[in-house]
Parts: structure tokens; sequence; C-alpha cells
């Protein structure tokens, strides 16, 4: 444990009272690792102010690591009921005697605590903390290519990059053969969101002609709550390629898709295509 000596007391004690206080509504009080992340930054800190937090509360398992002209603080926050927050890691830069918020972090790997040198075990995470960083370097490089090829080659070109329903539908039919392929692939879609992502997932139900499957995506936490993302893509545009690629899968599966949102969640409702007797594909959703 990083124990803080009195010098770095007098650093946390001086930022934990600039939040509160208001002090970081300021932007020269910020030097964040690149210019595009003050704006999250600040509105990180914002809402910490904004939260009444108990910071006293989680000081006394404060930690504080220095790496050259870097302070790290490793802390614990309590809410309004007494529960303490995920402990966060606020990185300050020192400047001419100064101190300036550089980063705040949820997710950081303590392999500073790994036994020397030749070593095969490594410092884990939770597993919700590691489904959280694969998706978000998955959907952080979707965003790269999808803004590069809208610019070199059109939005509608970009979108129809990421229709990935012929193998994704494949995949249902061929790991899931023991029922039809029009029920394989809701099936796999639960088990894919439940057990490979980690997102909380109900099938509400299942028949020939509809289903629907209720869960709560990760991806639009991410672009929430990290700070490059709304950088690069519009929201609505974030949102119209999910929306695409989930409708692309369901098409190749079998299925006509509509997808409401309520708060958090994400229900896929699912209607069959089913020729009819003129040759025309039906479905029921009228």
């Amino acid at each position: 444990m990083g124990v803080p000596n009195a010098g770095d007391l007098a650093l946390w004690t001086g930022f934990r009272d600039a939040v509160r206080g208001g002090a970081m509504a300021d932007p020269a009080r910020y030097r964040p690792l690149r210019p595009a992340l003050l704006r999250p930054l600040m509105g990180f800190i914002g809402r910490l102010q904004a939260a009444s937090l108990d910071w006293e509360q989680g000081e006394t398992e404060l930690e504080s690591f220095r790496v050259g002209e870097r302070v790290h603080f490793i802390a614990s926050l309590a809410d309004g009921s007494g529960e303490a927050t995920p402990p966060f890691c606020f990185t300050l830069l020192l400047e001419d005697g100064r101190w300036y918020l550089e980063h705040m972090e949820s997710i950081f790997i303590r392999l500073d605590r790994m036994e020397a040198p030749p070593v095969s075990e490594f410092p884990d995470l939770e597993e919700e903390q590691k489904a959280w960083i694969r998706d978000e370097i998955h959907v952080s490089e979707q965003v790269r290519l999808f803004t590069f090829l809208s610019r070199e080659k059109g939005p509608e070109f970009a979108y129809d990059w990421f229709r990935d329903g012929a193998g994704y539908a494949l995949q249902a039919r061929t790991w899931v053969p023991f029922v039809t392929p029009h029920r394989a692939f809701v099936l796999y879609a639960c088990w894919d969101l439940a057990r490979l992502r980690l997102e909380p997932t109900v099938l509400e139900y299942l028949s020939d002609e509809a289903a629907r499957i209720r869960y709560v995506p990760r991806v639009f936490a991410l672009y929430r709550q990290t700070a490059h993302l709304e950088q690069q893509i519009a929201f609505e545009d974030y949102r119209r390629l999910f929306e695409i690629i989930w409708r692309d899968r369901a098409r190749h599966g079998g299925w006509q898709l509509d997808i409401v949102y309520h708060r958090e969640e994400c229900v896929l409702h699912l209607a069959s295509v089913e020729p009819s007797a003129n040759g025309r594909r039906e479905t029921a959703f009228g």
C-alpha cells in the first residue's frame, strides 16, 4: 500500500477542497493528457462535486504513488448512505510548485504488485472490469474505422461496412445446432450477450413467430463514461451504427427487429419473417 507522506496528504487535501469548493470549474486547474479530454474531465469532476460525497470516509485507505512529476492518488469516496464508491485514481501533475489535475480513472491494473521476473502470474481485475476494457478497445476501434470510412467513402458506405449479420447468423447456426436455425439465432444472441459480453440479459419469450430479448448494452455506458468517444462521433450516429448491426444480424437470422429503449435497458422485439401465399415475405409486425 502506498501510504501518503505529509506532502502527499497536503496535495490531496488541496485537491479535495478545490473539488468540493467549486474551484475545479476553472479550466486552468487542468492539464489533461490530450486537449480534447478537458471538457469530459471537467464534467466528471463536476459530477463528483454535485454528488456531495463524503471524501473523509474514503481517505481512511487513501494511497499515493509518486512517479516523476506526477502523484497518483487511489481513493474510494462514500455516498449519502455511507456506502463506498469503487476506487478512483486521480493523477495530479506538478509544475512550478503547483498541481494540476491530469487524469481521473476508475480502472487501473495493480501491476506494481507483481513478483519479480521470471513470473507467469499477473494481478487480475474483476470480470466486469475486464469486459468493460474489452468493449472499450473494440468500440474505440469500430468508431475509429467508422470515422475514417465516413470521411473517405461517405457515411452510408461506412455503415454498410459494419453489417456482420451473415457471419453472426452462421455462428448461431453452427454453434447451436440442436434447434432450428431460426431459434438458434435468438438463443445464441442471448448466450453471446450474457456469457461472452457479460451484459445482463433476459430472454422474455421465444416462439416460432416472435421473441423478445431485454438486456443492458455496455456500448451506451461506454459513450457516456469514456472521455474520447463523444469527441469522435455524434451520439445519433453512434446509436444508428448499433441499430444497423443488430438489424442486419436479425435479418440474416430470419427475423425482423424493432428496438425499444427503457433507460439503461434495450429491448429487442423480434418477429419471424415467413413466406406468404403470394411469395412475399411478411412478418408478425404486419
